[in-house]
């Protein structure tokens, strides 16, 4: 019998010592380290929650009608890409998907026995290869934080099951052109998973009213379904990361043994909360308002680091910031901002070795806390760190 596998800690489990430091300033710890929404989901999916009546039955596994309509109609509404309700399917949040999909796509009978995904991101893109028993294996990125595809090894493409993208990324913020990883990964007979979930916060984008979907180009299934899979969650567009809903569309053949699949393994969104979920995607004006938050907050942020002497650039995508540490010593910066401002953030690392020498800020904390942060460090810095 082989030896079990011993699996490293959740990363921010491993952030306790620095969240007692945060805490001994007056007023506690303002945790940065998450990127767990604060704000109001919108009203109507809370109602929705509240007065459907679906926790009497068993739930779809696939998803109701009227969630796989809200989701289809939402991707038309916002991208401009035509998807029948019948080819979106729920799913529990979008990371049990992320962190199952290498075992099932060996069900499947893909031949390979390697993942492929970003050298700094989500660490569930790894996870769920080891998981699996497979090899993960990172993919460099440029200086700008997008994939260089043209760095991996022939040999890790040929036992690929799949390659992970996330635009924007977490943590760095970085936009990729996903029409050229599609095209890569068609080329190869790669599947090209798209974690999508940050997508209605591209602060890039500058379409005038009327010019088109407001984020047209950004999901890869602007490219076509052949050889894609994207995944779209409720967490971070709507403020409702505690209902776990999600959804996912792409390559129809692997879709449909995903379905099925997921229901002989009993996964299901419960009722209530896909009538939640369809009432939150019909609505897009909450969205815009939650984007004015995290605009806002990302630039106050950026100011009160940028006044401590760092480097805290505006992002492309996502509501962090991707910070460089002072000589490359993160874990020495998150021990800096815990005494100094009773700050805690994430130490680059635990989104992959390559991130060894950045802090991540996420913006996703009420505007109060953030006052609080800066009279602290109007008053006891002088524009530096201790």
């Amino acid at each position: 019998m082989s030896a079990p596998q011993v699996l490293e800690p959740y990363p921010y489990d491993r952030l306790g010592r620095l969240r007692g430091l945060a805490e001994e300033q007056a007023g506690g710890c303002v945790d940065l380290s998450i990127g767990d929404p604060c704000d109001a989901p919108p009203p109507s999916a809370v109602e929705a929650l509240a007065g459907s009546g679906a926790e009497r039955s068993y739930p779809s596994s696939v998803g109701t009608p009227a969630f796989r309509a809200a989701a289809a109609g939402w991707l038309e509404r916002r991208f401009g890409v035509e998807v029948a309700s019948g080819g979106v399917m729920a799913c529990v949040g979008t990371k049990e998907l992320v962190a199952s999909l290498p075992r099932l796509l060996q069900l499947r009978g893909h031949e390979g026995d390697t993942v492929l995904y970003p050298a700094i991101a989500y660490p569930t893109y790894a996870m769920g290869a080891k998981l699996a028993g497979l090899r993960a294996v990172p993919v460099p990125l440029d200086p700008r934080g997008r994939l260089v595809l043209g760095s991996v090894d022939p040999a890790d493409i040929e036992r690929s099951l799949c390659l992970w993208v996330n635009s924007p990324n977490n943590p760095t913020g970085s936009v990729e052109d996903l029409a050229a990883i599609a095209a890569w990964g068609r080329e190869r007979g790669v599947l090209v998973c798209s974690d999508e979930c940050y997508v209605e916060f591209v602060w890039e984008r500058t379409r005038p009213a009327g010019a088109g979907p407001p984020l047209e180009g950004h999901t890869i299934l602007s490219t076509g379904p052949e050889g894609v899979l994207a995944l779209h969650s409720l967490s971070k567009r709507s403020n409702a990361a505690g209902l776990r809903a999600g959804f996912y569309a792409g390559d129809t053949d692997l879709v449909d043994f995903l379905a099925q699949a997921r229901r002989h393994l009993g996964f299901m969104v419960p009722g209530p909360v896909q009538a939640a979920a369809a009432a939150a995607l019909d609505d897009d004006d909450h969205v815009e308002a939650q984007r004015q938050r995290y605009r806002d907050r990302l630039a106050r942020l950026s100011r009160l680091l940028e006044g401590l002497g760092l480097r805290a650039p505006l992002p492309e995508g996502a509501f962090y910031l991707w910070v460089p540490a002072p000589g490359g010593d993160a874990w020495g910066l998150a021990e800096r901002l815990a005494v100094t401002a009773g700050m805690l953030v994430s130490p680059g690392e635990f989104y992959g070795e390559a991130g060894a020498a950045h802090v991540r800020v996420s913006a996703t904390v009420p505007d109060e806390r953030l006052a609080l942060l800066a009279e602290r460090l109007a008053a006891g810095t002088s524009g530096g760190l201790r």
